[in-house]
C-alpha cells in the first residue's frame, strides 16, 4: 500500500493496541535481561547485590515504562520529539557545568536517587528529534544538500559535548546512529563518502585532540603487548577469559579469570568476556542470536510502518540497538580500541537499562500504529 493511502485508520483504540503490541519483543528482551541477572549474580560471587537485585529492579520498571509508551498515540512523539531533543541538550550542557566525576570522565549528574547519563538519553532523542525533521522532508528536499545543514548540526552540538566529558564510545554512537538515520531517510551514498573522506583528512587534527589515555588505547589496540601491565592489561586479559572458555565454557560461577579478579569491570564494560568464560562459544552465539532478533524485529517494523516518522524511529532503535553489542563484544575480542561501551540490557547500569527499555517502547509504539497515516508537512504543524 502507498504511504499516503488515506483508507489507512487515523487512530486506533486501546484495545486493538494492545492487541498489536509487541509482546514478542518484549519476550525476547526478558532473555537477554535475564541472562545478565544470571551473569551478575555470577559476577557477584552467588549474590543478588549488588548489582543483580538492582538491575532486576530497573527492568521491571523499564518494562512498566515500555508497555506504556508503546501503547500512547506515536502523534504523541512526533510532538514531542524536538521539546525531547532540547532537554537531552540541556542535560548534556549541565553535565559540563555540575556534572560528576568518576573514572576521570565527567559524565553524570547526581540525581540523589540516580545517577543520570544524559549521553545515553541523547542516544534516542537525537533518533526521534532526526526522524521528526525528515518525516517533514520530501525526496526532493532530502536531495539538496542545503536540506541536510540542520540536521548536521542537530548531530554535532551533542556529539561535541560528548566528546568533552570525554566519551570516544558514546559520540561513536551518536555520530554512527545519526548516519544509519541519513541513510535510510534517503540521503545518497556520495554524500557519505564525502564525509568519510573529511574524516580521514581531518585524523591528523582529531589524534593531536585526543587525551593522553585515549592515544594509549588506540596504541594498544595496534599492540596490547607493549604494555601488558598496564594500558595493555584489561584487553590481554580479556583475551584469556574468552580463550579459556573453549566451545561449553567452564560452567556457571566457574570462571577463573573473573572470580580470581584478573578480569577488570566485570559486571559492565567486560561482562560478555565473563559470558563467554563461563558458556563458552555455544553461549556466546546463543546471546548473540538473541541480540540480532531484537535488531531483525526492529528493522521489519520499519520496514512495515507506513510513516516516514516511524520508520525512521524503528530504523533508528535497531541500529542504536546494534552498534551497543557490536561495539561491546568487538572491543572486548580486541577487535577494536577499548571505548567503555556497555553491553546492552547486561551491562550492569541504569540509565543504559532505562533509556533502551524506552526506546524499545517507542519501537512498540511505532509496530502498534504501523498502519496509521501521519501527515507529512513540513514545519511545527507537521502532525
Amino acid at each position: 500500500m502507498s504511504l499516503h493511502d488515506h483508507s489507512a485508520p487515523a487512530s486506533l483504540g486501546l484495545a486493538q493496541r494492545i492487541r498489536s503490541f509487541g509482546w514478542g519483543l518484549l519476550a525476547l528482551l526478558t532473555l537477554v535481561a535475564g541472562t545478565g541477572f544470571l551473569v551478575l549474580y555470577s559476577a557477584a560471587n552467588g549474590s543478588f547485590d549488588p548489582w543483580a537485585n538492582a538491575q532486576m529492579i530497573r527492568f521491571a520498571i523499564g518494562v512498566v515504562l515500555m508497555v506504556v509508551i508503546g501503547l500512547t498515540n506515536l502523534k504523541l512523539w512526533l510532538r514531542l520529539a524536538y521539546p525531547l531533543y532540547g532537554v537531552a541538550l540541556l542535560l548534556l550542557v549541565a553535565v559540563e557545568i555540575m556534572g560528576d566525576i568518576g573514572m576521570g570522565a565527567q559524565r553524570w549528574i547526581d540525581l540523589g536517587f540516580f545517577q543520570l547519563q544524559p549521553s545515553e538519553v541523547m542516544k534516542i532523542a537525537i533518533v526521534l528529534a532526526l526522524a521528526r525533521y525528515f518525516h517533514g522532508c520530501t525526496a526532493e528536499d532530502i536531495r539538496r544538500p542545503v536540506t541536510l545543514l540542520l540536521p548536521l548540526a542537530m548531530v554535532a552540538a551533542p556529539s561535541l559535548l560528548v566528546l568533552r566529558q570525554p566519551d570516544l564510545g558514546t559520540t561513536g554512537m551518536l555520530i554512527l546512529g545519526a548516519g544509519a538515520t541519513f541513510f535510510v531517510a534517503g540521503v545518497r551514498a556520495w554524500k557519505f563518502l564525502v564525509v568519510l573522506a573529511l574524516f580521514g583528512a581531518s585524523l591528523p587534527v582529531g589524534w593531536s585532540m585526543l587525551h593522553e589515555y585515549q592515544r594509549q588505547r588506540v596504541l594498544t589496540f595496534m599492540d596490547p603487548s607493549r604494555d601488558p601491565l598496564g594500558a595493555g592489561y584489561h584487553i590481554t586479559q580479556s583475551k584469556i577469559a574468552l580463550g579459556s572458555g573453549g566451545v561449553t565454557g567452564k560452567g556457571f560461577m566457574q570462571g577463573t579469570q573473573s572470580h580470581l579478579s584478573f578480569l577488570p569491570e566485570k559486571q559492565t564494560d567486560f561482562i560478555f568476556t565473563m559470558y563467554a568464560e563461563e558458556f563458552g562459544l555455544i553461549g556466546g552465539i546463543l546471546l548473540l542470536l538473541l541480540f540480532v532478533s531484537v535488531v531483525l524485529y526492529a528493522l521489519s517494523v520499519s520496514l512495515r510502518a507506513r510513516t516516514v516518522f516511524g520508520r525512521l524511529v524503528a530504523a533508528g532503535v535497531g541500529t542504536t540497538f546494534f552498534f551497543y553489542y557490536f561495539i561491546n563484544i568487538a572491543m572486548v575480542m580486541g577487535l577494536i580500541p577499548v571505548v567503555g561501551v556497555p553491553l546492552p540490557m547486561v551491562s550492569y547500569g541504569g540509565t543504559q537499562m532505562m533509556t533502551l527499555m524506552i526506546a524499545f517502547g517507542l519501537l512498540a509504539c511505532v509496530n502498534t500504529h504501523r498502519d496509521v497515516q501521519l501527515r507529512r508537512q513540513p514545519g511545527l504543524e507537521g502532525y
